[in-house]
């Protein structure tokens, strides 16, 4: 396993690390069984948040046993002082652990920032937490390259989490001057949100970029740490293959498709969104196209069902023309 310092955090830790939102679909005894391996591999770096509904208390009893061999990260999208001395609190009773390694703002705005470092903002919990010895340092995570710059403008900012992969490159002049301010670099959406069906193929390129301090990909099963850890352990050139399928990939998604982070939810009409974009990824490019249409037949809620609120496309941390991308869905599948 190869090993870096995390930024002006000092931590040192393994250049992959554990993404913790799939764990919502296992249970806690499964993810005991994630911990070990990851524990004996070497991988030292775990990340969740407050958000990921049982993802903490899994890890908590998880770990339990296990916890100095993990540098624990996890997030919350509390803004202001109380709201996120509450959300410090209840991470460590979640993990069951009297202190968190890196606690990190949970996908601010820039009016939220304005928010946050304001008397009574979030940031005053977090400096007294931090005071305390409840968590060790502070990070940002950010989805827009606006939110990225602001971030390394801010002393506190130790990391930052922002999405990079074959398709995702818009931050890269960033993680440069992140590297330079010594501000860890953790890499979000290394498969762009499950777009790219190539894991290995994405955490090789991923791993080719210094100023990457981790990379986090959810896993929720022994043989994807496996799969991934060989990914990230070869460190040959990429190959003239490689490049030509990255090129492929770049081609076929392009920058208008869905991560599946589901910022955009609940929709006001009541459908799914994220999950007909899936299913239009499998009618064009996986070649499954009857399984997708069946799939698309028995949803509750079709394409054709959007009304044009436009609520969806306030809330996209991507700004996607979810409206239109959905009215091209409901030409695609005819309902």
């Amino acid at each position: 396993m190869e090993y870096t310092t995390l930024g002006k955090t000092g931590l040192r830790i393994s250049r992959m690390g554990f993404g913790g939102i799939p764990i919502q679909k296992v249970d806690a005894q499964k993810t005991r069984t994630l911990m070990e391996r990851l524990a004996q591999a070497g991988v030292n770096y775990i990340d969740t948040a407050r958000g990921y509904t049982v993802s903490e208390a899994f890890l908590g009893e998880a770990l339990e046993g296990l916890r100095d061999k993990f540098v624990l990260a996890t997030k919350s999208m509390a803004r202001t002082k109380e709201a996120m001395a509450a959300d410090i609190d209840i991470s460590l009773k979640n993990f069951r652990t009297d202190y968190i390694d890196l606690y990190q703002v949970h996908n601010p705005s820039e009016a939220d920032i304005d928010k946050i470092i304001a008397p009574g903002g979030a940031l005053e919990a977090l400096e007294e937490a931090k005071a305390a010895g409840k968590i060790g340092h502070i990070g940002l995570t950010a989805h827009t390259a606006k939110v990225f710059e602001k971030a390394l403008s801010m002393d506190w900012v130790e990391t930052v989490m922002f999405p990079y992969n074959i398709v995702e490159t818009q931050g890269e002049e960033l993680m440069r001057r992140a590297a330079e301010q010594n501000v860890g670099f953790v890499c979000m959406k290394p498969l762009a949100g499950g777009a790219i069906e190539d894991a290995t193929l994405a955490l090789r390129f991923i791993a080719k970029n210094p100023d990457v301090s981790v990379v986090i990909p959810g896993m929720y099963d022994v043989r994807e740490i496996d799969q991934n850890l060989a990914a990230m352990e070869d460190k040959s050139p990429l190959s003239e293959d490689e490049l030509s399928k990255i090129d492929e990939i770049r081609r076929t998604l392009g920058t208008e498709f869905c991560r599946r982070c589901n910022y955009c939810q609940p929709c006001t009409a009541g459908i799914g969104i994220s999950g007909i974009f899936v299913l239009e990824g499998y009618l064009q490019r996986y070649g499954l196209g009857d399984w997708a249409k069946a799939r698309y037949a028995s949803m509750a809620k079709k394409a054709g069902d959007c009304i044009g609120c436009g609520v969806c496309e306030t809330r996209c941390p991507y700004q996607l023309p979810i409206r239109k991308m959905l009215a091209r869905c409901k030409d695609e599948f005819g309902a």
